[in-house]
């Protein structure tokens, strides 16, 4: 989680480039001592590790002097300017109380998940049904189809007409076509239903191999001329090449259980 992402900070490039004349920090220090106070406010040794990994990308001890004393430098910028911010009142107004109260949220939300689910890695067993689940609601048909997209029903019924006179398909994307797919005369390789828009989609599931839309298909992008070229069976990937997946799903499955579980017992009102 960079939670730390909005304090100020200089690219590690900048870093990278500075005359090594800035002070050391000693990394070496109690980690009970702060690593600066601003206002009487400490900045924790840990806070400033954690800012550095989050901004540089590698631990305090990883970096270079004057690295650490840059790192250093914004983080106490960063406390200066939000302490003002809560001297001006900003922290109670406007869209930064709702962004820290959602901030505040988001980030006990993620915590909670971590801590929920740091020991219960996903089975074999577990692993194996999810897999299962998603090979069994995968479409079983993949299309391979070129169209033609147009910014009218009538220049498409146009195109359709050509086409019924002879014209050549591919010509006729490169020609007319207002689709980056043009250039391949309109080819879109192989895909799935579930990755185009539904009018489209249905539409080529419609037609048999070589065979073109008879009448212009209507979508968000304007209208279409379709043409299927060819029709396979989905490709099912082996568990091992999707296995990191397949165990984010478990997890996420396992967590909403968990909410839900805490929503049955939680006094909610809702006023919409």
């Amino acid at each position: 989680m960079k939670i730390l992402q909005t304090l100020p900070f200089v690219a590690l490039m900048l870093l990278a480039g500075c005359a090594k004349t800035g002070p050391a920090v000693d990394t070496k220090m109690s980690a009970e001592k702060p690593i600066a106070t601003v206002n009487g406010v400490p900045i924790s040794r840990a806070m400033f590790d954690y800012y550095a990994k989050n901004t540089a990308g590698k631990t305090p001890t990883d970096l270079t002097p004057d690295q650490r004393a840059q790192i250093l430098d914004n983080l106490v910028r960063g406390e200066v300017i939000a302490q003002q911010a809560e001297k001006d009142g900003l922290d109670k107004t406007g869209d930064t109380a709702l962004l820290l109260t959602l901030s505040h949220m988001q980030i006990l939300e993620q915590a909670g998940a971590e801590q929920y689910l740091k020991d219960k890695k996903p089975t074999d067993a577990e692993r194996q049904a999810e897999y299962d689940a998603q090979v069994a609601a995968m479409p079983k048909t993949q299309y391979h189809a070129r169209h033609i997209l147009l910014s009218s029903q009538d220049a498409a019924q146009k195109a359709i007409d050509q086409l019924k006179k002879g014209a050549k398909f591919e010509d006729l994307a490169k020609k007319e076509s207002i689709d980056s797919s043009k250039d391949q005369g309109g080819d879109l390789g192989w895909f799935s239903p579930a990755n185009m828009v539904k009018p489209f989609a249905d539409a080529v599931a419609g037609l048999k191999k070589g065979e073109t839309t008879q009448t212009p298909v209507q979508s968000q992008y304007g209208w279409h001329v379709i043409q299927l070229i060819d029709t396979r069976e989905t490709p099912v990937p082996p568990l091992d090449s999707v296995k990191d997946r397949v165990d984010q799903l478990v997890q996420t499955k396992k967590f909403k259980a968990h909410q839900d579980e805490l929503m049955k017992t939680a006094k909610i009102e809702k006023n919409p």
